[in-house]
């Protein structure tokens, strides 16, 4: 990779929304209000969230929007009523003593006094609440992976485009200053030519074989949770919000560890190759004519592996023709040693620099410019755990054309870039 000169921020940022538009064939439109409600916003300069989704992920957004001076708590969604009345308790202990509460995200939307939204939903609510929520006027900051499909992702960015709306995606490892510093030296050379990455995701359990069916719980919504999804007798694993277990082993509501971790080792490597605009051309899955790990790989040949060893005790290890990076969260380590110590210089590329994502969410709310990771981002990013997800379920390997965003001589397989959706939840139109 040959090191180039470093780009202005200003000019980054401009180039990005550039970036964004050109993957749906459009520019980005970035409005000149500031926020959702301007009227509002000229007599009250802090501005009104909504928290849609509550449980397991969205309690360290709870209690860190709610207490950033910027921002006031309007009122909190779920579809346990027990989980609203623990967020309102929560918020009530940031000083948001009058949040309301409902189990209707398209009510909370309604809300004149919400200007941005925080969706910390299962991953099969992410597409239509974001939508809907940008439709309405709202910014949005929504948990990884942006969406369930391919081809919702495609929905969001040109929903973020035509509501010239500020979006965020929880992809928070892009604001971690050893994420950051791995980038920049994979993005000027300094290991040679990249060669292959390794990514350790991680094993998710399967679901539970022929689970009870009983009783919905009292002060839960079920039929609502499921959503768009085929219809499912509760069962109490199927909506339990758990890391590395619950909701998330179902192919129905997650892509598994794709979607999991991936969305966030793989979010990296597209950063740090410079690919946020494009992706892979092929992806394999474990166990194909004997491949011993699931693997994807972008026209030049580059490799990224899942799970392979050694990762020398690292989440992501980038492996050069002239040395490696080794990035985990709170670590980084290099070959040569003295690499990672490297001082970057204007003469060095130099990706966009957050130091607090939510934050960087709310300076981009202000100021109108990109956020470090929008939906154009996360939906390249989201598009790889997908396309990984759809090989190891059909255990083929899939042709990707990037350009296009079109699986390419398999029919069935492109048929799942999306999925069929129960009646009376439709995705909204953009």
């Amino acid at each position: 990779m040959t090191p180039r000169k470093s780009i202005p921020r200003r000019s980054f940022l401009r180039q990005s929304a550039v970036a964004a538009g050109a993957i749906l064939g459009a520019p980005m439109v970035l409005r000149s209000e500031t926020l959702g409600n301007s009227q509002k916003a000229a007599a009250n300069s802090r501005m009104g969230i909504g928290f849609i989704g509550t449980g397991l992920i969205a309690q360290g957004h709870l209690a860190t929007f709610a207490g950033m001076r910027e921002l006031q708590a309007i009122a909190v969604c779920d579809l346990w009523q027990q989980k609203m009345k623990d967020a309102k308790k929560l918020l009530a202990g940031k000083g948001a003593t009058s949040v309301t509460s409902t189990p209707d995200y398209e009510e909370l939307l309604q809300n004149p006094d919400v200007d941005l939204v925080c969706i910390a939903t299962p991953d099969h609510w992410h597409a239509a609440v974001a939508i809907a929520a940008m439709k309405a006027g709202k910014d949005v900051y929504v948990e990884k992976p942006m969406t369930l499909t391919i081809e919702e992702g495609k929905a969001v960015l040109a929903a973020e485009q035509k509501y010239g709306r500020i979006l965020q995606v929880g992809s928070q490892q892009r604001s971690s200053a050893h994420f950051r510093i791995a980038a920049n030296l994979v993005r000027n050379g300094f290991i040679g030519e990249v060669k292959e990455v390794y990514c350790r995701l991680g094993e998710m359990p399967l679901p539970p074989e022929q689970e009870p069916v009983i009783p919905v719980p009292e002060g839960f919504d079920y039929d609502r949770w499921l959503g768009p999804t085929p219809y499912y007798g509760y069962s109490e694993n199927r909506s339990k919000s758990k890391y590395g277990g619950g909701w998330r082993c179902y192919w129905d509501y997650g892509n598994r560890k794709f979607g999991d971790w991936g969305a966030h080792h793989y979010d990296i490597v597209q950063w740090a190759l410079g690919r946020d605009d494009t992706g892979p051309v092929e992806f394999i899955p474990l166990g194909y004519e004997g491949a011993t790990h699931h693997h994807y790989r972008y026209a030049d040949g580059i490799t990224v592996w899942r799970d392979k060893e050694p990762d020398h005790g690292h989440m992501i290890r980038f492996i050069g023709s002239e040395g490696e990076v080794h990035v985990s969260r709170g670590k980084l380590d290099t070959i040569p040693v003295d690499l990672k110590r490297h001082r970057f210089t204007d003469d060095d590329i130099q990706v966009y620099e957050s130091k607090n994502h939510r934050q960087n969410f709310i300076d981009s709310v202000k100021s109108r410019e990109p956020t470090i990771c929008p939906a154009s981002v996360g939906h390249r990013t989201g598009t790889i755990c997908q396309l990984g997800a759809i090989a190891e379920r059909l255990a083929r390997p899939l042709l990707w054309d990037p350009a296009a965003q079109q699986i390419i001589g398999d029919t069935k397989a492109a048929s799942m870039q999306d999925r069929p959706r129960r009646a009376g939840y439709e995705l909204p139109t953009v």
